[in-house]
């Protein structure tokens, strides 16, 4: 039985962190390590992303695998108040996919690296997640990465080459996860 009360509840919820947790800050010294300068939190910009890159144009958001209910062990459901953190999560989700789209819109790519993206390539996690970066900040075609894409997706990477070989217009950043 769940014994919090509401205002309890709201208390914990507000003690969560929205900016500096730990794969954030983690991620912006592999970034500052290997030369790349940018900016955090731009309001100005939708869904105020975590880490803004203006040279490449690129908005970076470090999301929680629970809050963003990513396809991973740590992306599950609690026990309790199921039906409400269900609908919680999924609308965080629905902010997101807008918020990729809006940026879109105005110009801005978005790459966006879950916290299990650390602990996912061992050793190498770190390495793998900048080497990851630094490829998408240098290509000018592609409009979206995901890093690590969910294990039941298709690559998320909307490529213009791609187009052109499809023979059909797609919709700009049709492939960002639902």
């Amino acid at each position: 039985m769940d014994t919090l009360s509401e205002e309890d509840r709201r208390r914990n919820m507000s003690r969560v962190r929205s900016k500096d947790t730990k794969p954030e800050v983690l991620l912006r010294k592999l970034l500052f390590r290997k030369g790349f300068r940018f900016r955090l939190h731009r309001k100005k910009l939708p869904g105020t992303p975590d880490i803004v890159l203006p040279k490449f144009r690129t908005a970076i958001f470090v999301h929680g695998c629970f809050w963003h209910l990513h396809d991973c062990k740590r992306g599950t459901l609690p026990e309790t108040r199921r039906e409400w953190w269900k609908s919680k999560l999924e609308k965080n989700r629905e902010r997101d996919r807008k918020n990729f789209l809006l940026l879109n819109e105005i110009g801005w790519r978005v790459a966006v690296v879950w916290e299990c993206a650390f602990r996912k390539h061992g050793q190498d996690s770190k390495e793998h997640v900048i080497s990851e970066l630094s490829l998408f900040f240098r290509s000018k075609d592609l409009l979206f990465l995901e890093i690590p894409p969910a294990a039941n997706a298709t690559p998320n990477l909307d490529s213009t080459e791609e187009k052109e070989n499809s023979g059909e217009e797609k919709e700009p950043m049709a492939e960002i996860p639902k």
